[in-house]
C-alpha cells in the first residue's frame, strides 16, 4: 500500500472532519494507497500544534507556502476561510500537489474559473468538499433517479435551516465566526448553506439555468471579533430562490441563519411522475419514496432504512451488519475512499473544480437575481 502525505491548511471544525477521515478510511476500505498525516499549518502557532498533537500529524508549520512547496506532501487539503482558497489552491496546483478544497470553491465565479484552470492544466487531482453527496441515502436517491424509477422530474425542493446568529451579539470576522465576514466569506447562506443543496440538487436532477432570489440581513451591524468595531453586515442572513433546471422541472431553494429551533435541518424532496423522494439529515439514514405504481390500496409513503450490504444501499457495505447507522462523520471518509480510488485509477472524483464551478455560477447568479430584484440566466460553461 502507498503512502500518501497529507499537509492539512486549517484546524478548525473542517480540518477536523477531514483529520478524522483519514485516519479512519483504510479500517474500513481497501485501498491502494494509505493517507498518513503529515503536517498541520495555520498562523496560530499553539493552537495548530495543539490541533497536530491531537490528531497524530507528525510536524506542523505556520506559512501555508511552506506546506504546499515541501517535497514530503502529496495532498493539499484546503480548509480555511474562503477568500484563502484560491491563491493556496492555485499554487497547490502549480507545485503538482493532489488537492482537496472545502466548499464552495472559491469567492466568485472569476477565482473559481482560475482555479480551474490551474489544477487543469497541471492535470492534478481535484475535489472539492461537497459531503452530503456521500450520505448512503442521499447516494441511493441519485441511483433512483438515475434508474428512472421516478420518471420525469417535476419539482426538486430543498432547504437548509439554521438558527445560531439569531442574537445581534454575536460577532463577525475572527476564527469562530468568519462566516459571518463578507470580506472572508464571500457570501452568508447562500455559498455556505445552499451551496450545498445546489450541488445535491444538481448531481441528482441536472443543470440549473436559471434563478430568481430574494436574500435579507436582518442585523445590519455587528461587532467585528479582531477589530472591536462594530460595522456593516456584508453578508445575506437568509435566501430563497426558485429556479428552473435544464430537463423543464421547477426548483424551490431556501436557507437561512434565522429559524428558530432548527440547529441543521437540511431537507430535500424530489416529485416525478412516477414517484417522489424525501430526505432529511436529521434522520440521514431514511430515504422516504412513494409509488404511484404501487396498487391503490397499498400506495403510501414508505421509509426505507438505508443499512442493506451486497451492493444494494451505497457504501454500506463496508461498515456495520444491515441495520446500525452510520453517521455525519463517515460521509468524509467516503468522500476520502472515492478520491483515492479515482487516484489509484487515474480518473477525476467529482465534485472536481470544474464541477464545483458550475454551482459557484448558481450562487453568484442568486445573489446578482436578489440585488437586481429579477431572473438571471445561466450559461453553460
Amino acid at each position: 500500500m502507498k503512502k500518501l502525505n497529507v499537509g492539512m491548511i486549517g484546524y478548525g471544525f473542517m480540518g477536523r472532519t477531514h483529520s478524522n477521515a483519514y485516519r479512519q478510511v483504510n479500517a474500513f476500505f481497501d485501498l491502494k494507497y494509505q493517507p498518513v498525516l503529515k503536517a498541520a499549518c495555520g498562523r496560530n502557532s499553539a493552537a495548530v500544534k495543539a490541533f497536530a498533537d491531537q490528531w497524530g500529524y507528525t510536524s506542523c508549520v505556520a506559512d501555508w507556502r511552506e506546506l504546499v512547496n515541501s517535497p514530503d506532501i502529496d495532498i493539499v487539503d484546503i480548509c480555511v476561510p474562503n477568500n484563502l482558497h484560491a491563491e493556496i489552491a492555485i499554487a497547490a496546483a502549480k507545485a503538482g500537489k493532489m488537492i482537496l478544497c472545502e466548499k464552495p470553491l472559491a469567492m466568485n465565479v472569476a477565482e473559481g474559473r482560475r482555479m480551474v484552470a490551474a489544477v487543469e492544466k497541471a492535470g492534478v487531482p481535484n475535489l472539492v468538499s461537497f459531503n452530503y453527496r456521500r450520505v448512503p441515502a442521499v447516494a441511493l436517491a441519485k441511483r433512483l433517479i438515475d434508474e428512472g424509477k421516478l420518471g420525469r422530474i417535476f419539482h426538486y425542493r430543498a432547504n437548509f435551516l439554521q438558527d445560531w446568529t439569531i442574537s445581534p451579539d454575536v460577532p463577525q470576522g475572527g476564527a469562530g465566526t468568519w462566516r459571518l465576514d463578507a470580506a472572508a466569506a464571500g457570501s452568508g447562506v447562500t455559498g455556505d448553506l445552499l451551496a450545498h443543496c445546489i450541488d445535491t440538487a444538481q448531481w441528482q436532477n441536472g443543470a440549473i439555468t436559471g434563478v430568481n432570489a430574494m436574500t435579507e440581513t436582518f442585523v445590519k451591524e455587528r461587532l467585528h471579533a479582531v477589530s472591536g468595531k462594530k460595522q456593516p453586515v456584508g453578508i445575506d442572513d437568509a435566501c430563497t430562490f426558485f429556479c428552473r433546471f435544464a430537463n423543464g422541472s421547477l426548483g424551490n431553494f431556501e436557507s437561512t441563519r434565522y429559524a428558530c429551533g432548527h440547529k441543521a435541518l437540511y431537507t430535500f424532496e424530489i416529485n416525478g411522475e412516477h414517484g417522489s423522494i424525501r430526505w432529511d439529515l436529521h434522520d440521514l439514514h431514511r430515504l422516504e419514496w412513494f409509488s404511484h405504481c404501487d396498487p391503490g390500496r397499498e400506495r403510501g409513503w414508505r421509509s426505507l432504512h438505508v443499512t442493506d450490504h451486497g451492493g444494494d444501499h451505497p457504501y454500506m457495505e463496508h461498515w456495520w451488519v444491515p441495520g446500525l447507522q452510520i453517521g455525519y462523520a463517515e460521509s468524509f471518509v467516503h468522500q476520502v475512499a472515492d478520491f483515492l480510488t479515482a487516484v489509484a485509477a487515474k480518473k477525476p472524483c467529482s465534485p472536481t473544480f470544474r464541477d464545483a464551478l458550475q454551482t459557484q455560477k448558481v450562487c453568484e447568479a442568486v445573489l446578482a437575481s436578489a440585488a437586481k430584484g429579477q431572473w438571471v440566466e445561466i450559461a453553460a460553461e
